[in-house]
């Protein structure tokens, strides 16, 4: 049985440039690794998403590339940072994009995202991890994800400017419980999906 997953950091650093949202996915990533699952990160701020609630918005669009990798993977973690107090631009970006491609369907004529599994992963420097997680959550489980208990994990520091994830929060026994519980029910619920559908009466 092969599982994939996909994490989108939506970072607003691109992939040449150090990011504490990328180093809480690699937490996740071991974790799911171990499980025996594929992981992959794509940093968002290295392809060119136009606006638009338009699932191609043209021929510079590079949202297609991206969703073909999300239609092949079995878990799909979004990763943000929190800007003032709120998750990113390009993060919101995302989910408009996800929402575009919402009126595809799947081998068994459901939505798209129907038998996939989703999360959210959060690091900052001050308060909103919550607030951020739960936009995430709320979207991808209203598209059609499923989302598994615990289905966040984040680090945030204490108010004001300070020290962000990889400088201070690397070793919180707190994001360390959440990362590895969110990464074991994902694969978790991803394997049972794998092996027994959502059935397709009454959402066909």
């Amino acid at each position: 049985m092969t599982i994939k997953a996909l994490y989108f950091n939506t970072s607003l650093k691109t992939g040449d440039e150090t990011s504490n949202t990328s180093g809480l996915i690699q937490e996740s990533r071991q974790i799911l690794e171990g499980e025996g699952v594929t992981t992959e990160e794509v940093r968002i701020a290295d392809f060119h998403l136009p606006f638009g609630m338009e699932p191609d918005m043209g021929a510079d669009d590079e949202w297609p590339k991206l969703f073909n990798k999300l239609k092949e993977a079995d878990i799909v973690i979004i990763g943000t940072p929190v800007w003032q107090g709120e998750l990113s631009s390009i993060c919101k970006l995302v989910l408009e994009k996800l929402d575009a491609s919402s009126d595809e369907t799947n081998d068994y004529g459901q939505p798209i995202y129907y038998n996939k599994v989703g999360g959210a992963i959060v690091t900052g420097n001050e308060d909103g991890g919550k607030q951020a997680a739960k936009t995430i959550i709320f979207v991808l489980q209203h598209l059609g994800f499923t989302i598994p208990p615990n289905g966040e994990a984040y680090w945030v520091g204490e108010a004001g400017p300070g020290p962000s994830y990889l400088e201070a929060g690397q070793e919180s026994d707190f994001t360390k419980e959440n990362v590895s519980v969110m990464s074991h029910n994902l694969a978790h619920l991803a394997k049972m999906f794998k092996a027994t559908p959502i059935p397709t009466k009454g959402n066909t």
